[in-house]
């Protein structure tokens, strides 16, 4: 069983490497005649099918077809480019030395960059990992301190005798908060996992993105309601296309994101506007502004608890910011922060047309 699986790891079949090899080796053959009819000498064959098998080694996987391709090429170059011509003939001085030196090198060059290939999937695999296990590090944390408060004030009201009516509500106020919070971060959870589904497409229909900023507004206003929210969108209709469910996602992220971690945020302003062939969302508040030495890691999930600014761990801006970065590439759009004159402020845009969207 073992010895198969290393078989197919090395020796994969797959049609769509089939056709590239044979595209790639028809192109070869086709650039050798033209070659031949331009110039009558020999010679020109060889360096034309080891480049073929080169980049036949680099867009296909695993060994099999840049072997097939370095035998192929010896055969052709033999039987079709040297005289005689649609003969085989190894008996002719010098020749079997070079045919036997062309297949040694065509294969060297297949094992080369199938092993390049394969330690640039290795490091890409233990990136991910990577990635994985601080992601599973942060959501442990992030659901255990949380559910620990709850945990706590629910068992407050029901075994402290004597709590007055205020005292129960400021519990049971804490403990919704919380769960509030938990089903936040479960909304991120499972939009990262939609994100590493590769069978995920998006759901894109064209929204006025005016609703979608009001109803981002409406749910924020709920959670936050000492915190005034300005909405500023354009006198006609703009419309987007977009996964409407996962762009709100992304715009109460990033309210949530500017009332917790903006500390001294009392007013958002929250505006789409068109800008060329793009839609442009702004999300900006008069807080505390972000840390310059976070702001080339806010996307990237990499933000240790210890580094946000309430330090309790548990309002760890990163995992949202990233699965913010996350869906709007998916829609084909970029994403920034900046510390503007007060406040800070994130920027996302989308494209007004399909082209710029992408599988996710």
């Amino acid at each position: 069983m073992r010895h198969q699986q290393i078989r197919k790891q090395l020796f994969p079949f797959s049609l769509h490497d089939l056709f590239i090899t044979a595209g790639i080796l028809a192109c070869a053959v086709g650039i050798c005649f033209l070659l031949r009819m331009a110039d009558t000498s020999e010679g020109f064959a060889s360096p034309v099918f080891v480049l073929a098998v080169l980049l036949i080694s680099r867009f296909t996987t695993g060994y099999l077809f840049g072997v097939v391709a370095s035998i192929l090429s010896v055969i052709s170059i033999n039987y079709i480019f040297t005289y005689p011509y649609w003969a085989f003939n190894f008996t002719l001085s010098g020749y079997p030395l070079t045919f036997l030196t062309l297949l040694g090198a065509s294969l060297l060059t297949c094992t080369m960059t199938t092993k390049i290939k394969e330690q640039e999937r290795l490091r890409a695999e233990g990136e991910k990992e990577k990635v994985r296990a601080s992601l599973l590090r942060s959501v442990s944390h992030d659901i255990r301190t949380p559910l620990t408060s709850i945990v706590g004030a629910t068992s407050a009201v029901l075994e402290t005798p004597g709590l007055s009516e205020e005292e129960k509500r400021a519990f049971l106020e804490d403990a919704r908060e919380e769960a509030q919070w938990l089903i936040r971060l479960v909304e991120n959870l499972l939009s990262i996992t939609r994100m590493g589904d590769p069978s995920s497409q998006l759901s894109k229909q064209e929204e006025a993105a005016e609703e979608i900023l009001g109803e981002a507004a409406r749910k924020f206003r709920k959670r936050f309601p000492h915190i005034r929210v300005a909405v500023s969108v354009p006198d006609e209709l703009l419309l987007v296309p977009m996964d409407a469910i996962l762009i709100e996602q992304v715009l109460s992220n990033l309210l949530e994101n500017a009332a917790i971690h903006g500390e001294t945020t009392s007013q958002i302003n929250l505006s789409v506007h068109r800008e060329g062939q793009d839609a442009v969302f702004s999300v900006r508040d008069n807080g505390c502004g972000i840390p310059p030495k976070e702001l080339p890691r806010l996307f990237d999930g990499t933000l240790g608890h210890s580094e946000t600014p309430s330090g309790d761990g548990k309002r760890n801006m990163g995992l949202g910011l990233s699965v913010c970065m996350a869906i709007v590439r998916a829609h084909g759009g970029t994403m920034q922060a900046k510390n503007p004159s007060s406040g800070a402020e994130f920027t996302f845009r989308l494209p007004l047309s399909e082209k710029g969207s992408v599988q996710l």
